[in-house]
């Protein structure tokens, strides 16, 4: 068995295969979601690169891969929640993204990639954290129940092009506190 292993992403080639497995992702999920004119002009393997850089640049947001051998499975951001001071969310962890390869599914890479994830959001001090995931995303949904998430009935409706609304729901979880 290949090893696995975790690559912070600080490079092109990282933010290249993050951007790639993202596509990979949203044409597996989201046709019918999102309008398909969209999917198939926007959504490419490069689409991604330049806010993955800017993130990384700019530390507003780590990527973090989950390697098997050479081959990247899986692959998130995260970082201090996008909220504003006075809002509830304030100084909370979000995952901004969290994909796993559809040809890399089922065989627990996103399980490690969270635990993972988790457990450096609680380092960096963060007591809660966050995540949108799209209503209709039953499975994305269910992954992030079974890894302590639950909706906290607030939600934001993110436009599409032909004026198609999308809807994020807002999951939550407390983190426990890093290992001393």
């Amino acid at each position: 068995m290949e090893e696995l292993r975790f690559v912070d992403a600080c490079e092109e080639a990282h933010f290249a295969a993050m951007s790639a497995i993202h596509c990979r992702g949203w044409h597996k999920t989201y046709p019918g979601y999102v309008p398909e004119d969209y999917l198939r002009e926007a959504i490419t393997p490069d689409h991604w690169i330049p806010l993955f850089r800017e993130q990384y640049q700019t530390g507003q947001g780590r990527g973090l891969l989950l390697y098997r051998g050479d081959c990247p499975v899986a692959c998130c951001t995260y970082g201090s929640a996008r909220a504003e001071a006075d809002s509830p969310y304030a100084g909370c962890g979000e995952l901004f993204s969290f994909y796993t390869d559809p040809a890399e599914t089922s065989r627990g890479y996103g399980s490690l990639l969270m635990e993972e994830t988790l457990s450096r959001l609680s380092a960096m001090g963060f007591s809660r954290c966050c995540v949108f995931v799209l209503r209709e995303n039953a499975g994305a949904r269910r992954f992030y129940q079974r890894h302590g998430f639950s909706w906290d009935g607030s939600s934001i409706d993110i436009p599409f092009p032909h004026e198609m609304i999308c809807v994020d729901l807002r999951y939550t979880k407390a983190l426990s506190a890093p290992d001393k």
